[in-house]
């Protein structure tokens, strides 16, 4: 698993086209996420985890971090092999890449 800063994750997707799965809850969606972004609650992961393709290339997103790190390691245990996870989540990417993103 790769823990990318939000710097290093915008100069990622400049040339590479990961699925970017928010683990976050539709309240916080609603309020800011990022373009392209698919929202898979946390909480209901283990019901549509066979949705997920797991040889795919994932960003897990969280608010800070924490939540997508725990769901990047569980990926990874149950074979996943291309995760990275966003470390600070979508609050450290508001105050360094995208000032305009609400922050909450």
């Amino acid at each position: 698993m790769l823990d990318l800063t939000p710097e290093k994750l915008e100069k990622y997707l400049e040339t590479n086209q990961p699925l970017l799965l928010d683990v976050r809850e539709q309240w916080e969606w609603d309020k800011c996420h990022l373009d392209n972004s698919r929202l898979l609650p946390m909480g209901q992961i283990m019901a549509n985890i066979d949705s997920l393709d797991k040889s795919a290339e994932m960003v897990i997103i969280c608010h800070h971090g924490i939540r997508s790190m725990q769901v990047a390691r569980y990926f990874e245990s149950i074979g996943f092999n291309q995760i990275i996870n966003l470390k600070g989540g979508l609050d450290a990417w508001a105050k360094s890449i995208d000032s305009s993103m609400t922050q909450y």
